[in-house]
Order: structure tokens, then sequence, then C-alpha cells
């Protein structure tokens, strides 16, 4: 299990904890995050589970594919952070993650 610190729109923090091998986004849902849509379920086809990602953790995170790239261009609230939770498989190396859900598009 890893654990992943989760920063709501509002700003609050929470802990959950998380499977190797499942994705962030898949984490985040499961652990009943609901500001983070996920509406195509993890297929990479949508934005809405866009996040910010804690700068130390970016260079742990695998390249971003030109797909996901381009979903991220369509919001007004893409940082350098930016990434899609869907794209970000869970392994040990990300111990202490930390992640704040975006702003709605």
């Amino acid at each position: 299990m890893t654990t992943i610190t989760v920063i709501s729109r509002t700003g609050e923090r929470s802990q959950i904890e998380a499977v190797a091998g499942a994705s962030v986004m898949e984490a985040l849902r499961d652990s009943g995050v609901d500001e983070l849509l996920a509406l195509c379920g993890g297929c990479c086809s949508c934005a809405t589970c866009h996040v910010h990602i804690n700068p130390a953790f970016l260079d742990k995170l695998p390249v971003m594919s030109e797909d996901e790239n381009d979903l991220l261009d369509s919001s007004e609230h893409r940082t350098p952070q930016s990434r899609l939770s869907c794209q970000i498989p869970v392994t040990e190396d990300l111990a202490g993650l930390v992640v704040e859900i975006a702003p709605e598009d």
C-alpha cells in the first residue's frame, strides 16, 4: 500500500491508501474522493481526472503521452504540474505523493 495525500479544491488535506498497480485516479475514486469525476473511467479520453502533482514527484512519473498532453491542453487550469490521474500507476516510488484536485473546467 502507498499513502497519497489529496488536497481538495477547497484546500482540505486527506490521506488515502492506494494499491500498487492501480492508477492514482482509481485510488482516489475508490477512496471516495468525489471531486474527481473521471468520466471516461481511465481511458485517457476526457480530462476530468486532472490533478496537480507536487513538483518533488514529477520525475518519478511515467512520461506524458501525446494523448494526455493534448487533453490537458484543453484545460484552462493546466500548469507545469498537471497530469491526468488515470495515467499515473501507483508504485512504491510514489509513497508520500501529494496531488491537488485541479479546478473544474
